[in-house]
């Protein structure tokens, strides 16, 4: 699974770029180990995985 297969999802489902930012938020607020562990699997580098839990 790659990044670009979510982001792709998320687009057929009707999510834009804000509402795949807040969904990001509020895993990273309830589940940060989780998501941690979600953005290692979908193989990010750690400087992006860094720059998506920072925002």
């Amino acid at each position: 699974m790659k990044k670009e297969n979510w982001v792709s999802m998320f687009r057929e489902i009707g999510l834009d770029d804000e509402s795949m930012l807040k969904w990001h938020r509020i895993f990273e607020r309830k589940y940060p180990g989780e998501h941690q562990s979600f953005l290692e699997w979908l193989n990010l580098s750690q400087g992006e995985i860094e720059k998506i839990r920072s925002k």
